[in-house]
């Protein structure tokens, strides 16, 4: 077999039918010579990239689909038999191919690169490294994943090479003057928490000469105005939200860069907000977040359907191949079969997405920075809430809830229950918290508790009552913050030794935190709020205040809104009142305070009560949290470091 054909792209000089016609052929001969290609498989690999970026759809969906199938070669092309063979001037090709696919293969063997000269920071060796891997993605017009651990700076590698990218196609466009050469606005997609924080950076960190952001958020008039302006500005800041309800407007726009910070949050393919995400038009493609995946493998099947549509085949493709395996072989009552094919799936879907995916942990990067500690804070449920967590256990309910949860968990995951399951979970989730959250006028055991709480001389609003709030009264009192409400008070102005974080699910348990707790009994406790009720423009502001005054104690926080990209390095301690069936949320609260910039050991503290629900919920999380970890993980960084089992599973 001999292949000889031009691998410099041409500008899409030619036509369509002769770029299918081509991505075709080679498709053809990877899929019916496999093994036998390999002393070729240098030689196709820049081709078929080219065409991944292809203005035709169906070219991309098969260049995607091809290069999958060339990935899974990749490791067996060393010294591979029948070299020789290949003519002389396609082996002086093969030289000057090799270099490529030997970064590709291992990230380690990427040349740096500069800090471009329109950022002012002082990048760490790993933070290079990191904007040298997101220039050679840029260099062969691929898309990846950069999963850094949280923390560890993800936003100014990602703006350093936004920065780089935008010079450079100035530079092009003066020199051509090519229309396909002129300069585009990047975008960048965020939580809305974190648009402050992103406008921030690039004052921060960027000369205002080499990027004009645009802060897209607001009303849809003001939206409407924001719109007229943009010709005036070459970077885009907004929310999913926005982005989801402007769409008519950012599908128009040709994007340079289309950054997804956060980008887990389409791991759902089905919503509206991936869906709209994935018609953006854009050249390049780079998600950021410190979990990629939370849940399910197939969740990296949307992100990469983002990023490069195809590559992974369909989702029905996705879940034949790789899911659905996975899922029969983490089920207790799997066969050896099933667990050996699982752990085939595992390898070879972890060697398919491996070079696109760059992730340091914080422990292997920064040497300077504290440990953080986890500690489990066990505590008894309370007379009342006993009464009615034995109430359940005794009813229907409790009978058709098992029998739910052990489908779900075995087969679709907790995530996809039916309804009912979600009610019950969600009721000893309350009962758990307080039995004020479940205990109103419609409860069949309200009008028997009021009566022996009247007997007693209590009510449902004392936190005796709430197994958590007297735990977290406790520690709090330990941790030197607040003085009991009778006790001599510390002046407003003493600085307290530690700082405290404090994260709950529901913003009822907030509500109750702050009102029964902190304003009923610990008075003297200074403190900030942050959840969905605090516009999203003010919540950079809050965070800044929260980081910069010693004297304010704690920053009560809902997972939903404050566990996502802050940085709360002025805090040392991190409570959880309540706990996510998802583990990666979790960690991404953990470290708001653990990150880049804290300076003293972090103690993570999780309230759980005792012989609950909740320590299923800590099983579970234990179980995807392994999951996750066996397709992404530092250890296995390139494809080089991977076993040679799991090279046999090609």
């Amino acid at each position: 077999m001999r292949l000889q054909y031009k691998t410099k792209n041409r500008r899409d000089t030619f036509s369509v039918v002769a770029r299918q016609g081509a991505i075709e052929t080679v498709w053809c001969l990877v899929d019916a010579l496999w093994m036998d290609v390999l002393p070729y498989l240098v030689l196709l690999v820049v081709p078929v990239l080219g065409r991944m970026s292809d203005r035709d759809l169906p070219v991309r969906l098969l260049a995607s689909r091809t290069f999958a199938s060339i990935i899974q070669l990749m490791p067996l092309e060393p010294g591979c038999p029948g070299g020789d063979a290949v003519p002389s001037p396609l082996n002086q090709q093969k030289v000057a191919e090799r270099c490529f696919l030997d970064q590709l293969m291992d990230p380690s063997c990427i040349e740096d690169v500069p800090v471009p000269a329109g950022v002012r920071a002082q990048l760490r060796p790993y933070q290079r490294r990191g904007v040298s891997w997101l220039a050679f993605l840029n260099k062969y017009h691929l898309h990846g994943v950069l999963c850094d651990d949280m923390g560890l700076g993800k936003s100014l590698q990602s703006l350093c090479m936004i920065v780089a990218d935008h010079a450079a196609r100035r530079e092009q466009f003066e020199r051509s003057g090519a229309t396909e050469d002129a300069p585009r606005p990047s975008l960048i997609v965020c939580p809305p928490t974190l648009t402050g924080h992103w406008m921030y950076e690039v004052d921060k960190f960027v000369e205002p000469s080499e990027l004009r952001p645009l802060h897209y958020f607001g009303l849809p008039a003001e939206r409407s105005r924001l719109q007229v302006r943009l010709p005036n500005h070459n970077l885009v800041i907004s929310s999913y939200d926005i982005v989801r309800n402007d769409i008519d407007f950012f599908v128009n726009v040709k994007w340079n860069y289309c950054v997804l910070d956060e980008g887990h949050i389409i791991k759902n393919g089905k919503t509206k907000v991936a869906k709209a995400i994935k018609q953006l038009d854009s050249r390049r493609r780079l998600i950021l977040t410190g979990t990629p995946l939370q849940n399910s493998v197939l969740e990296l099947w949307s992100l990469f359907d983002f990023l490069m549509p195809g590559f992974l085949g369909t989702e029905r493709q996705f879940t034949t191949r790789y899911s659905r395996p996975i899922l029969l072989s983490r089920d207790a009552k799997a066969n050896s079969r099933e667990q050996e094919a699982g752990a085939l799936a595992m390898e070879a879907l972890h060697r398919q997405v491996l070079p696109f995916l760059l992730r340091r942990l914080k422990e292997d990067v920064l040497e300077d920075l504290p440990p953080k500690i986890t500690q489990d804070y066990y505590c008894e449920l309370s007379d009342i809430q006993k009464q009615l967590y034995e109430d359940f256990a005794r009813s229907r309910a409790q009978r058709s809830l098992v029998e739910g949860l052990e489908s779900v968990e075995n087969r679709r995951g907790v995530e996809r229950a039916p309804p009912h399951v979600f009610q019950a979970l969600q009721y000893l989730r309350k009962v758990c918290n307080h039995p004020k959250l479940v205990l109103t006028k419609q409860h069949p055991s309200y009008a028997q508790v009021q009566k022996t709480l009247c007997e007693q001389g209590s009510s449902l609003e004392q936190i005796d009552h709430s197994a958590k709030l007297v735990a977290l009264k406790q520690l709090l009192l330990d941790l030197g913050i607040g003085e009991e409400d009778g006790m001599p008070t510390a002046s407003s102005e003493v600085v307290h030794p530690h700082r405290v974080l404090i994260f709950c699910q529901l913003r009822s348990m907030l509500d109750m935190v702050e009102h029964d707790l902190l304003q009923g009994h610990l008075s003297g406790v200074t403190y900030l709020r942050l959840d969905g009720s605090v516009p999203a423009g003010e919540r950079h502001a809050l965070v800044h205040r929260f980081n910069s005054d010693p004297s304010i104690d704690c920053l009560l926080l809902t997972t939903q809104v404050g566990g996502l990209g802050l940085n709360l390095v002025g805090a040392d301690t991190v409570i959880f009142v309540e706990h996510d069936w998802n583990p990666m949320k979790d960690l991404q609260a953990m470290d708001r305070a653990h990150r880049i910039g804290q300076r003293r050991v972090v103690n993570v503290y999780r309230l759980i009560t005792r012989g609950t629900l909740e320590e299923k919920i800590m099983g579970l999380q234990k179980f995807k949290l392994l999951t996750a970890n066996t397709v992404i993980t530092a250890e296995n960084s390139s494809l080089l470091t991977m076993g040679t089992d799991q090279d046999e599973a090609i």
